[in-house]
């Protein structure tokens, strides 16, 4: 069984993202991993390269800006999954703001071994953790998806999915996919507040014409130079463990988000019934889902 990862990456350091500890996180599990790096600012370059491993191969690209729904995104994706090797079985997709635990690593490699010579199966569909604000809080309302494909089967009908959170074939018929026990944890909405502050204000590029881009630079830079995290839903304490890999990121934690986890915010009688629903049957009836679990 040949496996091969993929990822996109662009100014990594200047919006802090935790690419290191994403590639790290599956490099056990791939064959060769494929960063499509996009023309940064900063040194992001050199801090793939400094992670040392010969699996990894840069593909350099110069990104998009304003594309309808973000699908920049699925551009630069596409171009790094056209890269990987033409034999892999299985194509590991992992996003720049993801980190899969070492728990589940053998959990993973079994489900692709198990299913590789299925045909009726496109792809693996894994769980997620979504934190934020700070490393002790994850989202647990509906504003959150719950379950994502990141094990995709190496077959050129299956393109990223508009803004690159997913994948569908070429004539969007959605993938067959086996759910397994295994977590990936998601990392984009924890970082300093000045850096999601940047981030928020300069990635309104990828979903706003240039017309709209100043209006929503503007717009962001009158709410200062922080962002706000107490603007959510609602937020559960994390009781699990993170990935060894994250271990000096989660103690480096330099500032302080506080939240009530009693507090709930939703802005309507629906999403606070269904909100309950779910806490109380462990069900999340109609759940938005871009593919077919078999």
């Amino acid at each position: 069984m040949k496996v091969s990862g993929f990822t996109i990456i662009k100014n990594a350091l200047k919006y802090d993202y935790p690419v290191v500890e994403s590639i790290q996180s599956i490099l056990p599990l791939v064959d060769e991993m494929i960063v499509c790096a996009g023309d940064s600012e900063d040194d992001t370059n050199k801090l793939i390269e400094s992670i040392g491993s010969e699996k990894i191969r840069i593909v350099h690209s110069v990104w998009q800006k304003y594309t309808e729904g973000g699908a920049a995104l699925a551009v630069e994706t596409n171009k790094a999954m056209d890269a990987v090797a033409a034999d892999a079985d299985w194509l590991f997709y992992i996003q720049a703001d993801e980190v899969l635990h070492e728990d589940y690593i053998p959990v993973v490699r079994a489900a692709m071994e198990k299913y590789k010579d299925d045909k009726k199966v496109d792809g693996l569909l894994f769980h997620y953790h979504h934190f934020y604000g700070s490393y002790r809080y994850i989202g647990d309302s509906r504003k959150w998806y719950s379950k994502e494909i990141r094990v995709i089967r190496n077959d050129k009908t299956i393109r990223s999915y508009r803004d690159a959170q997913g994948f569908r074939k070429i004539n969007d018929e959605k993938l067959r996919v086996k759910l397994i026990e295994a977590w990936i944890h998601h990392y984009g909405w924890v970082k300093n507040p000045v850096f999601m502050q940047r981030k928020d204000r300069d990635f309104g590029q990828f979903w706003n014409d240039e017309k709209s881009q100043a209006a929503w630079a503007d717009y962001i830079d009158r709410k200062g130079q922080e962002y706000d995290y107490s603007v959510i839903d609602s937020l559960e304490m994390f009781n699990g463990t993170h990935p060894a890999i994250m271990k000096k990121r989660v103690e480096s934690e330099s500032w302080d988000f506080r939240f009530d986890i009693k507090k709930k915010n939703f802005k309507n009688f629906k999403h606070r019934l269904l909100y309950y629903f779910e806490k109380r049957t462990g069900i999340r009836p109609f759940e938005y889902s871009n593919y077919k679990r078999i």
